[in-house]
């Protein structure tokens, strides 16, 4: 079995590692840089590279197209002049699917068929030298399959996707991009728009700045995602998201009166309600927006405090992947935030630093 992937970055080289080295698969990884087809051979997440889409290509019983939403057109219409193989599957990775999906069905695709993807996991860090054979474990991978799609096809794919231990579920590519507009897309427009406005304030009272590292910054923190990435992803689920914001405008108007009247129990009943939907989704499952794994440890302003902590996590074989001082003054006691790259390593640095005297908060 031949499986090309067009775009070996932070999801395409993470779906290479699951798929590299099972038994009679080959993975083909394609650029149309010479440079990034060296590093991918490099860093063995690839079996083969090349810069030809033919020869990506016509060897290929699935294609994975990686690339950005916006690019997706394009490799679909240069596919369509291939010499594909019979009953090759084409799939994809963006997280928007009803375009794509039409763009898809106005082509010949002579014998291939093409079924929408949407692997729904992230990291803060981006391009092949952060993908990883763990990244989509558990993470929800969505398949839209167009009306008609053989089923033998969808059937293949989701055989070949079991190698990455995702959920797959299947679902229409319009209700696909009406959910992860609200879940996903409508929080980063939220989050930019929160910190523009901000940084609009901080221009008369730098104050805002300094007083916003902590929370806010937090909170925010989807706001500082790829520029292009965002443009791209936003102007094609635009139909969605339009709908999306007059709701949101109707929820902030809401809000605008219950100010306006003191309405106190009205503003009690919001913040209720959402604390309990809030409070009843799963915890600890992978989503489009990465999880963090931060614990705040109360620390006295000793010398060496800070690598004693590093030491006793290290010696306990759990991965810090970066620490922080948040307040450390000689009248305040330090605060150090640490962060993990998962939620077992956060917990394990929970219990032991507790089982030390530490006060630990998350």
């Amino acid at each position: 079995m031949n499986v090309a992937i067009f775009g070996v970055g932070l999801i395409g080289g993470s779906i290479a590692l699951c798929l590299k080295d099972k038994p009679g698969i080959t993975v083909t990884g394609y650029s149309n840089r010479e440079a990034s087809v060296q590093k991918y051979l490099e860093r063995g997440v690839v079996d083969k590279g090349t810069t030809s889409i033919e020869e990506a290509a016509e060897h290929a019983d699935f294609i994975f197209l990686c690339v950005p939403v916006g690019s997706l057109p394009h490799y679909l219409e240069e596919l369509s002049k291939c010499r594909l193989k019979d009953g090759c599957v084409i799939t994809d990775v963006g997280s928007t699917k009803g375009s794509i999906a039409s763009y898809a069905a106005s082509l010949d695709l002579h014998r291939a068929t093409f079924i929408g993807g949407h692997p729904m996991a992230g990291s803060e860090r981006t391009g092949v030298e952060a993908a990883s054979y763990h990244l989509l474990e558990n993470a929800f991978y969505v398949l839209t399959p167009p009306e008609g799609a053989p089923t033998h096809a969808i059937a293949r794919l989701k055989e070949l996707l079991a190698y990455t231990r995702a959920n797959i579920v299947l679902a229409d590519p319009d209700t696909h991009d009406e959910i992860v507009g609200a879940i996903s897309h409508l929080p980063h427009i939220i989050a930019a728009a929160l910190v523009n406005q901000v940084r609009g304030y901080n221009e008369a009272n730098d104050l805002y700045e300094s007083l916003a590292a902590g929370g806010f910054r937090d909170i925010t923190r989807i706001a500082s995602g790829d520029p292009v990435l965002w443009r791209d992803i936003l102007l094609d689920n635009r139909k969605v998201l339009l709908r999306l914001l007059e709701d949101w405008n109707a929820q902030m108007g809401g809000f605008i009166r219950m100010l306006e009247t003191s309405d106190g129990e009205g503003i009690e009943e919001a913040f209720r309600t959402a604390a309990d939907f809030r409070n009843g989704l799963p915890e600890r499952r992978k989503g489009m927006i990465v999880s963090i794994y931060d614990c705040y440890v109360d620390v006295p302003d000793h010398p060496g405090i800070i690598g004693k902590i590093a030491s006793v996590l290290g010696n306990n074989r759990i991965n810090l992947s970066n620490i922080q001082i948040i307040e450390s003054r000689e009248d305040v006691p330090g605060v150090l935030r640490l962060s993990f790259r998962s939620q077992d390593d956060l917990d394990q640095a929970i219990s032991l630093l507790g089982e030390l005297g530490y006060a630990v908060h998350q």
